[in-house]
């Protein structure tokens, strides 16, 4: 799983900022390390006048799925950071959950067909024709 980090001009914080958030996520993401190919984070200043102008939007890139984005503001770059993180952790369980798990067995899409379907004739090893 590669991480990237992206800031704007407006943050400070350099390679210390960097290697905490790398850190962080790839803690925090190990269980879904063999599923994710690539996870970018984007810290920026709003400039609007609201009191929680900074923003931290992280997008994951699961292999052969669509990316996953989450938003968050705050007033601080940590709290921007943490909120987003939390977001993606609890998106990602769900969407893992779905692809992999139905009703605690493994779902339609992973499972042989059966055995007795290839005996009855219902599966062809060759088309006919």
């Amino acid at each position: 799983m590669q991480i990237q980090v992206n800031t704007d001009h407006n943050i400070h914080g350099g390679e210390g900022l960097t290697t905490h958030v790398t850190a962080d996520l790839e803690s925090s993401l190990s269980r879904f390390s063999g599923w994710l190919t690539r996870v970018e984070v984007h810290l920026s200043e709003d400039g609007g006048s609201k009191p929680e102008d900074m923003k931290c939007v992280i997008e994951a890139r699961p292999g052969g799925k669509q990316p996953v984005a989450v938003t968050h503001h705050a007033t601080t770059v940590d709290d921007a950071y943490a909120g987003a993180a939390h977001k993606l952790g609890r998106v990602l369980d769900s969407r893992y959950s779905r692809a992999h798990d139905h009703k605690g067995s493994d779902s339609i899409r992973h499972m042989p067909p059966p055995a007795n379907l290839e005996r009855i004739g219902m599966i062809e090893d060759e088309p006919r024709g």
